[in-house]
C-alpha cells in the first residue's frame, strides 16, 4: 500500500498570509500553493533546483501592480520575487525561494503594431517565434535568434539581454528594446525610453523614486565613464549585468533606462511590456554548410568565414552531430548535410548570407567557395561543403541546430553535458587558442564534453559531462568554473556571453573590480533598496548584508542521489529530463505535448510530469518505500488490498497527499507519445505514467471510465453481435445522460454498421485457417497479405478495413482478415500493466506464429501498430519475438519497389482533386518520414497529396470522449486542425487517424476518408 506522502517544505506562514491578502485584492491572475506547482517552477534549463513559496500567475500589468504594492506594505517586507518566461535559463536565473511570478501563461499578447514606424508593442510572456510568426505577413521579423526561440518569452530575453545566430549584424536584444513598460517593487509604474540629458537631469532633482534612479545613473554612467569604458571588453556579447555602459548615449546626450533593465535578470522590476524595433526580412538567403576533419580545423578556420562579411558563422562539434544523427530529426536534413567519402567529418561550419536575391548574393558566394575549393585542395581541414538557397531546406538546418543543443542531454551513461561555463566569450580571433586550453582543462579531469556556438561573434557553448547525483563531481564542477573564469580573463573575455549570470553571479566582482561593482550596487539600491526583486542575482543593495547567489547552490543532484539506483536506472525516462523544455513548444502545428499547450500548466508538460514523477520517487524512498518491489506486488487481486482502498476511499485525510498532485498531471496526459520522439532526451511520458497508474490505484479505487476504456477490445466484439440494437441504446438521450453522470463519457461512437465480419464475407475474400497457409509454398506465400484487426478500425470504421482489403486485391496480392486479437492498448494507456503484459503476450505468441510464414502483416491504426514496437518491447523485452506488423504505407512502399522493379506503373484515372493530408501524431512522431511516404505513394499512382502541418487534434483515442477532457480536446482541435479542415472541401480530407476522423465527424460534421479508401477508390475506377 502507499503512504500518504507529505511535501517536505510547507509554504510558510508569511506567504500563507501573503496569499490570502492577495485574494483580497483586485488581483484578476492564478495563486497556485500546490506543492506539485511550485516543483513545476523549482528547475530550468540548469542544474540547480530551488522551491519557491509561492507560483503567480498575473494577467495584466495591473496585477504585477497588485503583487508587489501588497508586498510593499511592512508587514511583508520579507517577500521575494523572480519573474519567470519560458523557464529556458541556463544558470537558473529565474528561480527564487520566494515567489515565482510566471508572464508567460496569460501575458502574452500582441498589443500593438505600427508598420510606417517599423515597431510593435507586446506582454512580455509573448514567445519569440509567436512574435515572428505575427510578424511574417508584414514582412518583419525580430531578429535576435535564439535555440529556445519556440518556447522563449520576450519578457525572458529582456531580462538576459539574449542575443543568438548572426548577432554581428542583428546585435542583442537590447539593440531592438525601444521602450519598456515595468513595475518596480514598490508598485509604481515605470516607463522607459530614451530621454534627453537635460530632461534626466531634471528629473534626478526631484524627489521621487524615478528622481533616484535617473540621479544614480547619471552619477554612475556619466561619472565613472572612464573606467566603464576602460573595464568592459570590446565584444560584441558581453553581458554587464546592468549596462553602465550604454544607459548613456555615446555622446553623453540622451539617457534611456531601459538599457539597464533590458540584462538584469528580473533583480531591478518586472518587465511587463515592450515596444520593440523590427527588422525587415531578407528573401534571400544562402547557406553553405562546410564539413572538416576536425572541430580544430573548424575553429582555425572561422577566422576566414567571419571576414567573407557573412550574416552568421555557426559551428557544431562531431559529438553534438552525432547525437543529431541518431535523432529523428537527421532525416530532414541527411540530404542537406552529407558525409563525404572516405573521409571523416569532425565539425562543421553553418554560414549565411542573407540578401534581397540570390543573384545579389551570388558574388559573396562565389568568392567564398573558391576560397575553401582551395583550402580543400592545400588540405587545410576543410573537407567538403554544400550550398542551398531553399528557404525550406535552410530552415530545416537551423531546426537541427536548435535541436542539437538539447540533444547533448540525451548521451548515454550518469554524466550528462551540463550549462555552467558554456557561454564564454573571447574575441573571435582568440578563440582557436582559447579553446585549446579549455579542452586541456577538460582533458585534464578525463571529461567528455559537446561543443557548438557562434564562432563569429567568439561564442562557444562547452558542456562538460558531469554526473550531479556524485557529490565528488559536483566539487569537480565548481573547479571548472573557477578555472574558467581565470581562463577567459585571460584572453579578455567574459565568463558570461550569452545566458546570464544567474547562480555564476559571485564571479561579478572579479570581473567588474571593486570599484565599479559598487557602482551596480548603487544602481540596485535605486531601484530596489528592500532586495526584494531576484535578490541574490547580479549584486544587492549597497546597504544589504545578504549574499550573492553562488555556484554552489543547491542542486537537482542533491535530490535525485536520494533515490536508489536501480530505481533511476528503472524510471531512466523520468530521470534523465535536463529542463530543456522543448515540451513548452508555442507551435500549435507542432504536435509536441498538447496538454501543455492548451493548459499553459507547466504540469502538464513533459519536463513537469518527469519532475513530479522524481518527486514521488524520492519521497517513496524517504518513507522506505521500494517501488520496485511494490510493482512486482501489486499484480492480481487481493482482499487486504480491497480493504486499504475503502479505508482510503474513507479516510479525512485523503486529500493531503502528494500523490494525488502527481494523479492529476499524469490524468491530463493525453498518451500521444508525441515526446518519446520530439523531446531531446526522449522523456517517454505515457511509459513512466502508466507504471505511476498502475501503482497508485493499488492503494485507490479507479474511475468506472478506466475499466471500461481498458476492457474496449474484449466488449467490443460482444456488441459486434447485435451492433443494430447497440448502437441504438448509445446514441439515446438516456443512455447518454446516464454515461455523462456515471461514467464521465461523452459522444460514445457508434459500432459499424454492416460490421467488418459481414462486409468481408460480402467480398468473399479467403478466410484464415493456420493449417492451410503452413502447407502453401514460398512462391504462393508471396501472393498473400494478412490483415492485423484494431479495436478501433475493426468495430468502428470497418469500411476502413473493407477499403484496405481491397485496395491488397486491386494491387495484385490476397488477402486474409486474421482472427481479432487484442493489442492491449487502451490497457497500457490507463495503467492496467499486469492485464496488458498477459495481453501482449498472448497476441505476440500468435504474430511471431504468423511470422515464420512469411506473408506481410500489415494494420491501420498507427497508434495500435506501433504498440507492437514500442510497449510490446518495454514490457515483453526478449520474449517479444521478431514479428512485424507494418502500417499500410509501409506495406504499399514496398508494393511499389516491386512494381517499378518489373517495369510495371500502376496510375489511377485521371484524378483532378488535391487531397489534403491530416496525419495522426503518434504516426508522424514516431516515423518521421510518414507524411511524406504518403505524398509519395499517391504521387506513384498519378494522385495529388499535400501534407497539412497540424498538432493533436484533441481526440488522442479515448481522451477526447472523456468527460472532464472535453473542453480541452475542443479547444486542442480549434488551435490547428479546425482552419484548416475548415478551408477544405470535405471531399478533399484525407486522415489517417481513426480517432482524428472520429474528431472531425463530431465537431465539423465532415466525413474524411484513410488514403487507402482514395487509393482503391481512384485505382478501380
Amino acid at each position: 500500500m502507499l503512504p500518504r506522502l507529505d511535501p517536505q517544505e510547507l509554504v510558510e506562514p508569511l506567504y500563507q498570509q501573503f496569499a490570502q491578502a492577495l485574494k483580497l485584492k483586485a488581483f484578476k491572475g492564478d495563486i497556485s500553493h500546490q506543492y506539485s506547482a511550485r516543483l513545476a517552477v523549482a528547475t530550468d534549463n540548469s542544474i540547480y533546483q530551488q522551491l519557491p513559496q509561492l507560483v503567480l500567475h498575473p494577467k495584466c500589468k495591473e496585477d504585477v501592480q497588485e503583487i508587489t504594492a501588497l508586498a510593499h506594505q511592512a508587514k511583508f517586507a520579507d517577500i521575494k520575487f523572480s519573474a519567470r518566461g519560458g523557464g529556458t535559463g541556463t544558470n537558473g536565473q529565474s528561480l527564487t525561494p520566494g515567489i515565482v511570478v510566471d508572464m508567460s501563461k496569460y501575458m502574452n499578447r500582441i498589443l500593438e503594431i505600427n508598420v510606417e514606424e517599423n515597431w510593435v508593442r507586446v506582454e512580455a510572456g509573448v514567445v519569440k517565434d509567436q512574435l515572428n510568426d505575427y510578424l511574417r505577413p508584414y514582412g518583419f521579423f525580430f531578429s535576435p535568434d535564439l535555440s529556445t526561440s519556440n518556447r522563449a518569452t520576450i519578457g525572458g530575453m529582456i531580462n538576459t539581454d539574449a542575443s543568438g545566430q548572426g548577432s554581428l549584424i542583428y546585435g542583442k536584444t537590447s539593440d531592438h528594446v525601444l521602450a519598456l513598460e515595468s513595475v518596480l517593487a514598490t508598485g509604481e509604474i515605470l516607463s522607459t525610453s530614451p530621454m534627453a540629458i537635460d530632461t534626466a537631469e531634471s528629473l534626478a532633482r526631484q524627489d521621487s523614486t524615478l528622481g533616484k534612479i535617473v540621479k544614480q545613473v547619471l552619477e554612475t554612467s556619466i561619472g565613472k565613464r572612464e573606467q566603464i569604458l576602460a573595464k568592459f571588453p570590446r565584444l560584441n556579447r558581453f553581458l554587464t549585468g546592468y549596462d553602465l555602459e550604454h544607459a548613456v548615449s555615446d555622446d553623453l546626450t540622451q539617457v534611456d533606462l531601459s538599457r539597464l533593465i533590458t540584462g538584469s535578470e528580473g533583480s531591478l522590476a518586472f518587465v511587463c511590456e515592450a515596444k520593440l524595433n523590427l527588422t525587415p526580412i531578407a528573401p534571400a538567403k544562402t547557406l553553405i554548410n562546410i564539413k572538416y576533419d576536425s572541430f580544430d580545423s573548424a575553429l582555425r578556420h572561422s577566422p576566414t568565414l567571419v571576414e567573407a562579411k557573412a550574416t552568421s558563422v555557426e559551428t557544431i562539434d562531431s559529438k553534438v552531430l552525432n547525437l543529431a544523427k541518431q535523432d529523428i530529426i537527421w532525416h530532414s536534413v541527411s540530404e542537406l548535410i552529407t558525409d563525404v567519402e572516405g573521409q571523416n567529418m569532425d565539425g562543421i561550419n553553418i554560414v549565411e548570407y542573407n540578401g534581397q536575391s540570390i543573384e545579389g548574393l551570388a558574388e559573396q558566394v562565389e568568392a567564398l567557395t573558391k576560397q575553401l575549393d582551395k583550402d580543400i585542395e592545400n588540405k587545410t581541414g576543410v573537407i567538403g561543403y554544400q550550398v542551398t538557397t531553399d528557404l525550406a531546406s535552410i530552415g530545416k538546418i537551423y531546426a537541427m541546430r536548435k535541436k542539437a543543443v538539447g540533444l547533448l542531454g540525451n548521451t548515454k551513461g550518469a554524466q550528462k553535458p551540463l550549462a555552467f561555463a558554456e557561454d564564454t566569450a573571447v574575441p573571435p580571433e582568440k578563440l582557436a587558442d582559447f579553446i585549446v586550453e579549455f579542452r586541456e582543462l577538460l582533458d585534464s579531469y578525463q571529461l567528455h564534453y559537446g561543443m557548438f556556438g557562434h564562432v563569429d561573434a567568439g561564442v562557444l557553448h562547452v558542456r562538460p559531462a558531469l554526473d550531479m547525483c556524485d557529490p565528488e563531481q559536483e566539487k569537480i564542477m565548481r573547479a571548472i568554473s573557477d578555472k574558467v573564469v581565470a581562463l577567459t580573463a585571460k584572453y579578455g573575455g567574459l565568463m558570461w556571453g550569452e545566458h546570464g549570470k544567474g547562480y555564476r553571479s559571485e564571479y561579478g566582482p572579479e570581473f567588474f573590480g571593486e570599484a565599479l561593482f559598487t557602482e551596480l550596487r548603487k544602481i540596485k539600491s535605486a531601484f530596489d533598496p528592500l532586495n526584494k526583486m531576484n535578490p541574490g542575482k547580479i549584486c544587492t543593495p549597497l546597504k544589504s548584508s545578504e549574499s550573492l547567489v553562488s555556484v554552489d547552490g543547491v542542486k537537482r543532484g542533491t535530490f535525485d542521489r536520494q533515490i536508489p539506483i536501480s530505481v533511476k536506472d528503472s524510471f531512466k525516462s523520468a530521470m534523465e529530463c535536463n529542463g530543456n523544455g522543448l515540451c513548452f513548444n508555442y507551435d500549435t502545428a507542432s504536435p509536441m505535448c498538447p496538454s501543455s499547450k492548451v493548459t499553459r500548466d507547466r504540469r502538464h508538460s513533459p519536463k513537469g510530469r518527469a519532475g513530479l514523477m522524481r518527486e514521488w520517487l524520492r519521497l517513496l524512498e524517504n518513507k522506505g518505500v521500494d517501488v520496485l518491489k511494490l510493482e512486482q506486488d501489486i499484480n492480481g487481486w487481493s482482499v487486504k488490498r480491497l480493504i486499504d482502498k475503502v479505508k482510503n476511499a474513507l479516510s479525512t485525510q485523503r486529500d493531503q497527499d502528494f500523490s494525488h498532485e502527481v494523479m492529476e498531471a499524469m490524468s491530463g496526459c493525453l498518451a500521444c507519445k508525441a515526446c518519446a520522439s520530439q523531446c531531446p532526451i526522449k522523456v517517454d511520458v505515457p511509459d513512466f505514467r502508466a507504471r505511476f497508474l498502475n501503482i497508485y490505484h493499488s492503494s485507490y479505487f479507479r474511475p468506472l471510465k478506466d475499466h471500461l476504456v481498458a476492457n474496449v477490445e474484449r466488449m467490443a466484439p460482444l456488441m459486434a453481435k447485435s451492433p443494430t440494437l447497440v448502437n441504438k441504446v448509445l446514441s439515446s438521450k438516456a443512455y447518454d445522460k446516464v454515461s455523462r453522470a456515471t461514467i464521465g463519457y461523452i459522444d460514445t461512437p457508434l459500432l459499424s454498421v454492416p460490421t467488418l465480419m459481414q462486409r468481408v464475407e460480402t467480398l468473399q475474400f479467403e478466410p484464415f485457417q493456420l493449417t492451410r497457409f503452413q502447407q502453401l509454398t514460398d512462391a504462393d506465400k508471396a501472393n498473400y497479405v494478412f490483415i492485423v484487426q484494431d479495436p478501433f478500425t475493426s468495430f468502428y470504421d470497418a469500411h476502413v478495413v473493407e477499403k484496405l482489403m481491397q485496395l491488397v486485391d486491386t494491387l495484385g496480392y490476397r488477402p486474409v482478415l486474421l482472427p481479432f486479437k487484442p493489442n492491449g492498448k487502451p490497457q497500457h494507456v490507463k495503467g492496467f500493466l499486469s492485464k496488458f503484459a498477459k495481453t501482449a503476450k498472448n497476441t505476440a505468441d500468435f504474430l511471431n506464429q504468423l511470422q515464420q510464414l512469411k506473408i506481410p502483416m500489415i494494420g491501420t491504426d498507427a497508434s495500435t501498430v506501433l504498440c507492437f514496437r514500442d510497449e510490446y518491447q518495454q514490457v515483453l523485452g526478449d520474449k517479444r519475438g521478431d514479428f512485424h506488423v507494418q502500417l499500410a504505407h509501409e506495406w504499399l512502399l514496398t508494393v511499389i519497389e516491386h512494381l517499378k522493379s518489373k517495369n510495371k506503373p500502376m496510375l489511377a484515372a485521371k484524378c483532378t482533386t488535391t487531397y489534403k493530408l491530416f496525419a495522426h501524431c503518434t504516426e508522424k512522431t514516431a516515423l518521421a518520414g510518414s507524411e511524406q511516404q504518403w505524398i509519395d505513394i499517391f504521387s506513384y499512382f498519378g494522385i495529388s497529396l499535400e501534407k497539412q502541418s497540424v498538432g493533436c487534434c484533441g481526440m488522442a483515442g479515448t481522451y477526447g470522449h472523456e468527460q472532464v477532457n472535453f473542453e480541452n480536446s475542443k479547444s486542442l482541435y480549434g488551435m490547428s486542425w479546425q482552419p484548416k479542415v475548415d478551408d477544405a472541401k470535405e471531399e478533399q480530407l484525407v486522415v489517417t487517424g481513426y480517432s482524428c476522423r472520429s474528431q472531425i465527424k463530431r465537431l465539423a460534421n465532415k466525413a474524411t476518408k484513410h488514403p487507402v479508401e482514395v487509393l482503391v477508390a481512384q485505382l478501380r475506377k
